[in-house]
């Protein structure tokens, strides 16, 4: 049957009028912690919102589907919103949606968005997860960062690119970045326009600077700085790295990175050290990790060490029994499991994390660990040499999670215990129900609190063999 198109004439204010402002009821909240409501026909989303407020906010951006928006006023307060709000950039930068939320709010969303990931698979519905880890320090905690560099009104900025834009918010008081990070950013900030070091601009190919990364070890306040540049450069770049090391003498180690692309990936293939030392040496739970400038590390030290154990713990090894870490990293799950494992393998697909992860386990004492570099899934169907039979895999993938290939591999092994560590809850739940099929059913789960503030939660899946 056809439907007859209708000839009423849409109101003025949908088709024409764009109001600045408006007035709204939140509805609910999505999974990246902005306020729903609806106005003018459209799905409004609103940053700084809890559910059953009435807000005044700022029209941002008025599109055909959906309306942008920022609260001005709050006009009727939840009871989960707190007054205590210790950032000066939380309108301008909007890279903590749960700043005004209190603590045990914070974690019911967050237990609430895992829930609701598991429950579209059926096999899923029916888990539990324990109760999430709350985490002990909720500001400050920050332990790297990866910020952007540009140039606004003769000033340079270094900071986060403002939602659904690429201009670049100062963030040089962050209260979740470790104070060190906050330092330190302050004074590239400053000796950048002093020395004349100019950001790289992308519409005329100008400039020099891009991005700058800073990672700490908390426990000793000592850092390491990556400047992220446009092309190679000594001069001005050393001048600077003096500059940082003289007002910083925290700062033990400088490397410059070489990014020459277009788009927008941070890092680029080569990586030169201008001053310090070629490596920071940080301690996360039970072991030493040494770190280079493009390693990645879990950015909570106190809940990745909670999830290292955690993971060990759950492995149940037995005497002279193996284990398998997939996406190994620099190491420091593996070198946990190494205390109770008669060995360990690990895989990683990053050259130099598996360099250092190898190198870690000579810092750390351990001669019973042996790591990969390379794709985990073409590792795990290849000729490569590994021990017998896994009692325990680890799965600790990147947001995108696991290639139906990996689950595949895995489930071939038949390991005893398999665990997964998860930073995204709709890829978990989409490759437990894969595994599930593989033969292998979820035993215990427990969320845990890595980015307070944020929508952002981790999950450690055990796994048993059905």
């Amino acid at each position: 049957m056809q439907t007859r198109r209708s000839t009423k004439k849409t109101p003025a204010s949908h088709a024409g009028h764009r109001p600045s402002e408006l007035c709204l009821t939140i509805e609910d909240v999505n999974k990246e912690g902005l306020g729903i409501a609806h106005s003018h026909g459209r799905l409004v989303l609103v940053f700084d919102a809890l559910p059953g407020e009435r807000l005044k906010v700022r029209v941002d951006h008025f599109g055909q589907n959906r309306i942008i928006a920022t609260t001005l006023r709050v006009l009727k307060p939840s009871k989960s919103r707190t007054s205590a709000n210790p950032c000066p950039h939380f309108r301008s930068c909007q890279g903590c949606p749960l700043l005004s939320w209190d603590g045990s709010a914070q974690l019911d969303f967050k237990t609430d968005t895992l829930i609701t990931a598991l429950k579209r698979y059926p096999e899923l519905a029916e888990l539990t997860p324990a109760d999430i880890w709350a985490a002990p320090q909720t500001v400050g905690y920050r332990a790297s960062a990866k910020l952007a560099v540009s140039r606004d009104f003769g000033k340079t900025r270094i900071g986060l690119y403002r939602r659904h834009s690429h201009a670049v918010t100062d963030i040089s008081a962050c209260p979740v970045h470790h104070p060190l990070i906050n330092k330190i950013v302050k004074i590239v900030q400053e000796q950048m326009d002093q020395i004349g070091v100019l950001p790289f601009n992308p519409h005329d190919g100008s400039g020099l600077l891009r991005y700058v990364l800073v990672r700490i070890n908390p426990l000793q306040k000592k850092a390491m700085v990556t400047f992220v540049t446009a092309e190679r450069n000594y001069r001005e770049l050393t001048r600077l790295a003096k500059k940082l090391q003289q007002k910083a003498p925290e700062v033990v180690s400088i490397h410059q990175n070489i990014n020459a692309s277009s788009g927008n990936v941070i890092l680029g293939r080569d990586t030169v050290r201008l001053m310090g030392f070629p490596d920071l040496v940080d301690q996360v739970g039970d072991v030493r990790l040494r770190l280079g400038p493009t390693s990645f590390l879990q950015v909570h030290h106190a809940q990745a060490a909670k999830i290292y154990r955690l993971v060990r713990q759950w492995s149940e090894c037995r005497a002279g029994e193996s284990a398998l870490d997939l996406y190994c990293g620099v190491g420091g799950i593996s070198l946990h499991l190494a205390s109770v494992a008669g060995q360990v393998v690990g895989i990683e697909v990053v050259t130099e994390a598996a360099r250092h992860a190898q190198a870690n386990a000579r810092l750390n004492g351990f001669d019973n660990c042996q790591f990969f570099a390379g794709d985990v899934a073409k590792l795990l169907n290849s000729n490569l040499k590994l021990p017998g039979r896994f009692g325990t895999v680890v799965l600790n993938p990147p947001r995108s999670g696991c290639d139906d290939q990996v689950l595949a591999g895995v489930a071939q092994l038949r390991p005893r215990t398999l665990i997964y560590v998860s930073c995204h809850p709709e890829t978990l739940a989409r490759d437990l129900a894969q595994l599930h099929k593989y033969g292998f059913q979820v035993a215990e789960l427990q969320p845990v609190d890595m980015f307070p503030q944020t929508p952002h939660i981790e999950t450690v899946a055990r796994l048993v063999a059905r």
